[in-house]
């Protein structure tokens, strides 16, 4: 069969998924707006198409996401009909619907079978939106309204494709009911046979140090340090934490970009200016063992994870990282936010420690517990890597139930 993927970043949650399809003997192409020349990558011939941002700056407010998502969406119906020119004629075509690139797919291949990839639905309450008190902008009118416009774009998506998928139950059941029931609950999948605890491994970077099981290493990880992913409640804790730990470690892995929310006010950087708090509160002996690694190589990533005596995890309530299963995955002893979707995957005190996501304390304390208890490491380690094994595994449970939802897909 002929598959399409698309996918402005491609290969983002396809990155198993397409190369899979293609080691099967299926022909595969992906459409992203990342590369500027096709090219081949696991068996996937990757296609490019131009895109650039509309001025939206005479539009309502509340039409920003809808204005970007519509011309990004009409920037993949070009690509499209120019590649059905072409003779492209996919069987099935499954899309990231975050930025709207599967709004008009429908136009061009009507018999294709279209799955999307809904990860989010935004809520006026209950989820990320004014979780986190230091950011509240007081009472705004029409919130509800607002967000119901931001949901447009990907409620029109699903409401056109055949089947979705999300990654965890509360991403899923975040949509309405209307379109949760057109929704399966897969997850992409961790690569247990590569992401798995390794004793004698040693994590060298240039210009920060080496470090190995023996060292006394704490983790935090973010794609961009920013709050949603409570960069700013981990720096506040970071005083107490070095001072209680005279021989920590601290790795920090994470660029200075922003994926979610807003950076600063005053401008700069989040690290620039949670560094600027803290640091007056920090000794030069004590920062000197604080390292921002910024992005790793996917090998010394994973060796970050596996060197960790303790992971630290804090979300607010929003997209599942992937990097909490890889750090299971690799047997580390996590303390958590006690915040969804993280309660679906790891329970407090069985396959890690859970607190509250303000609460900077309660995350030194339990930091601390960890590095002081080998036992207690040593079992919540293991079950952290036995849960994610058993339910999240790549070869073994994520890509069968994929392959299935594909197959159903196509016979639909």
């Amino acid at each position: 069969m002929e598959f399409l993927f698309i996918h402005q970043n491609f290969p983002g949650q396809f990155a198993h998924l397409a190369p899979a399809l293609a080691a099967k003997g299926h022909r595969v192409a992906a459409l992203a707006s990342r590369f500027s020349e096709a090219r081949t990558w696991r068996g996937v011939r990757i296609l490019s198409y131009r895109y650039e941002p509309p001025a939206d700056a005479r539009l309502h407010p509340w039409l920003g996401a809808m204005n970007r998502a519509v011309d990004r969406g009409a920037a993949v119906h070009r690509a499209c009909l120019s590649l059905r020119e072409k003779g492209l004629r996919p069987d099935a075509i499954v899309a990231h619907s975050g930025w709207g690139e599967a709004l008009f797919l429908r136009d061009v291949w009507p018999d294709a079978r279209i799955g999307v990839f809904s990860e989010f639905f935004y809520r006026a309450e209950g989820a990320d939106i004014d979780f986190d008190p230091e950011f509240r902008k007081g009472a705004e009118i029409g919130r509800a309204h607002r967000v119901d416009m931001k949901n447009l774009p990907l409620r029109l998506q699903l409401e056109a494709a055949d089947r979705g998928i999300s990654p965890t139950r509360w991403q899923a059941d975040a949509h309405p009911p209307c379109l949760r029931e057109r929704i399966d609950v897969i997850h992409d999948g961790i690569d247990t046979d590569a992401i798995r605890p390794d004793p004698g491994v040693r994590l060298t970077v240039e210009s920060h140090g080496s470090w190995s099981r023996a060292d006394e290493v704490v983790t935090f990880v973010n794609r961009n340090l920013e709050p949603y992913r409570g960069f700013h409640v981990f720096m506040r804790a970071l005083p107490e934490l070095l001072r209680r730990r005279p021989r920590a470690q601290v790795l920090i892995v994470g660029e200075d970009g922003v994926s979610y929310g807003t950076g600063p006010d005053g401008g700069g950087t989040w690290r620039e200016a949670m560094t600027r708090e803290v640091r007056p509160d920090i000794p030069d002996a004590d920062w000197a063992r604080v390292h921002f690694l910024g992005r790793l190589p996917r090998e010394d990533f994973t060796r970050a994870l596996q060197v960790a005596r303790v992971h630290l995890y804090l979300t607010y309530p929003f997209v599942l990282s992937w990097s909490l299963l890889e750090a299971m995955a690799s047997g580390a002893a996590i303390v958590a936010s006690d915040t969804p979707p993280v309660r679906e995957v790891l329970n407090n005190d069985e396959t890690g420690l859970t607190v509250d996501f303000f609460d900077t304390g309660a995350l030194v304390s339990r930091t601390c517990d960890l590095l002081d208890d080998p036992d207690l490491r040593e079992r919540l380690g293991r079950a952290a890597r036995a849960h994610v094994v058993g339910n999240y595994d790549l070869k073994r449970v994520a890509l069968p139930v994929q392959f299935e939802w594909i197959r159903a897909l196509t016979e639909r």
